[in-house]
């Protein structure tokens, strides 16, 4: 069993290629689903890259839930969201919209 406070895996090689073929649609589509599942109120970050990953049905397969988690950093540093704790360790993090 994972502890909530070690760091989230690195990708694997396989899917640093995957994450390379990327494109500014797709990504724009990760953002947009995973701001869809963030409300106002504290949500586990887990929870809401599971939700968005599992929103794709497939499309995305090979992408690791720790690069959504990375994409929510991004979203962070915006400003789009807030967080507490650290989006490395998703389990142990959790976010919610900025009001």
């Amino acid at each position: 069993m994972s502890n909530s406070l070690e760091l989230d895996s690195p990708p694997t090689e396989a899917q640093l290629q995957r994450i390379a073929s990327l494109s500014a649609t797709d990504l724009a589509d990760i953002d947009a689903a995973l701001l869809a599942l963030c409300i106002p109120q504290w949500r586990k970050l887990a929870r809401v890259v599971a939700g968005a990953m599992n929103s794709f049905e497939g499309r995305f397969n090979g992408v690791p839930d720790t690069y959504f988690a990375q994409r929510v950093a991004r979203l962070i540093d915006e400003g789009v969201l807030e967080v507490t704790g650290d989006p490395r360790r998703m389990r142990g993090c959790e976010i919610r919209r900025v009001s």
